[in-house]
Protein backbone atom coordinates (compact mmCIF):
# COMPACT_ATOMS: atom_id res chain seq x y z
CA UNK A 1 0.00 0.00 0.00
CA UNK A 2 1.48 3.62 -0.57
CA UNK A 3 2.27 5.69 1.67
CA UNK A 4 1.63 9.90 2.02
CA UNK A 5 4.60 11.44 1.61
CA UNK A 6 5.18 13.66 4.48
CA UNK A 7 5.59 17.14 3.34
CA UNK A 8 7.45 19.42 5.75
CA UNK A 9 5.16 21.78 7.83
CA UNK A 10 4.35 25.09 6.66
CA UNK A 11 6.55 28.15 7.75
CA UNK A 12 4.68 30.20 10.59
CA UNK A 13 6.38 33.46 10.62
CA UNK A 14 7.69 34.87 6.91
CA UNK A 15 10.59 37.21 7.66
CA UNK A 16 10.98 37.94 4.14
CA UNK A 17 7.55 40.16 4.31
CA UNK A 18 8.59 41.66 7.47
CA UNK A 19 11.38 43.18 5.71
CA UNK A 20 9.74 45.34 2.92
CA UNK A 21 6.67 45.95 5.38
CA UNK A 22 9.82 47.66 7.76
CA UNK A 23 10.82 49.45 5.09
CA UNK A 24 7.62 50.32 3.81
CA UNK A 25 6.87 52.13 7.40
CA UNK A 26 10.60 53.76 8.11
CA UNK A 27 9.87 55.25 4.71
CA UNK A 28 6.79 56.70 5.31
CA UNK A 29 7.65 57.89 9.19
CA UNK A 30 11.02 59.57 7.41
CA UNK A 31 8.80 61.49 4.77
CA UNK A 32 6.21 62.49 7.70
CA UNK A 33 9.36 63.78 9.73
CA UNK A 34 10.72 65.77 6.72
CA UNK A 35 7.05 67.54 5.72
CA UNK A 36 6.87 68.20 9.17
CA UNK A 37 10.20 69.60 9.90
CA UNK A 38 9.78 71.91 6.73
CA UNK A 39 9.38 75.63 6.37
CA UNK A 40 5.77 75.95 6.41
CA UNK A 41 5.19 74.16 10.05
CA UNK A 42 8.19 75.85 11.20
CA UNK A 43 7.27 79.10 10.44
CA UNK A 44 4.03 78.42 12.52
CA UNK A 45 6.19 77.73 15.08
CA UNK A 46 8.87 80.76 14.93
CA UNK A 47 7.71 83.65 17.10
CA UNK A 48 9.00 84.60 20.60
CA UNK A 49 6.84 83.23 22.53
CA UNK A 50 8.47 80.58 24.99
CA UNK A 51 7.61 77.68 26.76
CA UNK A 52 9.54 77.29 30.60
CA UNK A 53 12.24 79.78 29.33
CA UNK A 54 12.48 77.63 26.15
CA UNK A 55 11.67 79.09 22.59
CA UNK A 56 9.53 77.51 20.68
CA UNK A 57 10.69 76.72 18.04
CA UNK A 58 13.67 74.55 19.93
CA UNK A 59 11.00 72.91 22.04
CA UNK A 60 8.88 72.19 18.65
CA UNK A 61 12.31 71.07 16.81
CA UNK A 62 13.38 68.79 20.39
CA UNK A 63 10.30 67.01 20.59
CA UNK A 64 9.69 65.94 16.75
CA UNK A 65 12.90 64.61 17.07
CA UNK A 66 12.77 62.84 20.00
CA UNK A 67 9.35 61.23 18.49
CA UNK A 68 11.14 60.04 15.41
CA UNK A 69 13.87 58.14 17.74
CA UNK A 70 11.12 57.06 19.75
CA UNK A 71 9.00 56.16 16.98
CA UNK A 72 12.17 54.34 15.07
CA UNK A 73 13.17 52.23 17.46
CA UNK A 74 9.76 51.18 18.45
CA UNK A 75 9.46 50.18 14.88
CA UNK A 76 12.17 48.30 14.78
CA UNK A 77 12.00 46.34 18.16
CA UNK A 78 8.66 45.39 17.44
CA UNK A 79 9.87 43.87 13.89
CA UNK A 80 12.90 41.91 15.46
CA UNK A 81 10.43 40.08 17.90
CA UNK A 82 8.47 38.82 15.48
Amino acid sequence: MPTMPDFPPPPSPHPERAAPRLDQRLLFLAGLFAVLLNFPLLAVFDHDGRVGGVPVLYLYVLLLWILLVGLTAYLVRKTKEE
